[in-house]
């Protein structure tokens, strides 16, 4: 894999003890005691300073909370075996931050500001980071903080960007477990000017159709496929595994521009298969899923690479 190059970060160098077991709450539902923060008013940012992350003081007028001028990070630090811990790939997730809060009309901020801050609280923590297959999840978070309420067409002039730290496994609660997935033909994840846009709008307005496909088909998750065209599930980018070929859909405006999905195909051609970025059917989905040998999966930073068991089409069951 010589031809991948990605800046690694390295934050701490130390001997751990690797016969301890840690026992992970559900994804997401533990959180370091401090976060970093930053806020942006008077058209400056304010120095950094680590803070409680158990409590947020905010107008209940804020700009977030009624006009949803908000976005979010997700990246991970690992913990390698001589007990160093890396981050992967932050630049990539720092630049896709960036291009969300203007996207939303959010203050800009500069990337090496962001950068420090999550190198600074990691080095905070670094020895919570746990043994693989833990890691450590980053969600750096930037919200519109103006207390304003009569501007629903005005953005917000002040903004508050922290960063909170959580340890983590695995994201879906059956762990290796291939995932049940429906093909959902009427209806988008969001609006399609906003689906390269990592805010949590997007994800809300697709929970409701998931907790029904769960309920009604034990769906672990929905795949977006508006008038039959292939495109990404709530949480997750997807990707189809044919042989030698990787197929997933080309990058546009209407869904999220995955780091993990980027690092999949790099490597997947460094390795020599073919990677076709294009549009492609529910129909050709299903007639290539039923082929010994082929592979579905989802792919994030929560998810990994997340494999597929079972598609749930017009209320027929499809094997992968």
């Amino acid at each position: 894999l010589a031809m991948v190059k990605w800046r690694v970060i390295v934050i701490q160098w130390r001997k751990i003890d690797h016969t301890r077991e840690i026992k992970m709450a559900a994804f997401g539902t533990v959180f370091m005691p401090q976060m970093i923060q930053a806020r942006f008013s008077d058209n400056k940012w304010s120095e950094s300073s680590i803070v409680p992350s158990d409590k947020l003081e905010l107008h209940a007028g804020a700009h977030v909370l009624h006009y949803s001028s908000t976005c979010f990070e997700g990246l991970k630090a690992f913990r390698h075996e001589d007990g160093s811990v890396y981050l992967f790939r932050m630049d990539a997730n720092i630049a896709r931050m960036q291009q969300s809060s203007a996207l939303l009309s959010l203050p800009s901020f500069d990337s090496d500001m962001l950068k420090t801050m999550i190198i600074d609280i990691m080095r905070e923590y670094a020895d919570e980071t746990p043994l693989p297959p833990g890691s450590m999840y980053i969600r750096p978070t930037h919200i519109g903080t103006e207390a304003a309420i009569g501007k629903a067409a005005a953005p917000s002039m002040s903004s508050l960007l922290y960063t909170l730290l959580s340890p983590v496994g695995d994201y879906f609660a059956g762990g290796a477990t291939a995932l049940r997935v429906l093909l959902e033909e009427d209806g988008m994840r969001c609006a399609p000017h906003m689906g390269m846009v990592k805010s949590g709008g997007n994800y809300a307005s697709a929970l409701a159709p998931i907790s029904a496909a769960r309920t009604k088909y034990q769906a672990d998750q929905i795949l977006f496929c508006p008038g039959g065209d292939v495109q990404e599930t709530g949480a997750a980018n997807f990707i189809l595994i044919d042989g030698n070929e990787i197929i997933t859909k080309a990058l546009d405006s209407t869904f999220l521009h995955g780091v993990t999905r980027n690092s999949i195909l790099t490597i997947a051609k460094d390795l020599g298969m073919t990677v076709s970025e294009r549009n492609f059917s529910v129909t050709e989905l299903l007639e290539r899923a039923a082929k010994p040998g082929t592979e579905a999966a989802l792919s994030g930073t929560a998810a990994v690479l997340t494999a597929v068991g079972t598609f749930i089409h017009n209320d027929k069951e499809y094997k992968v």
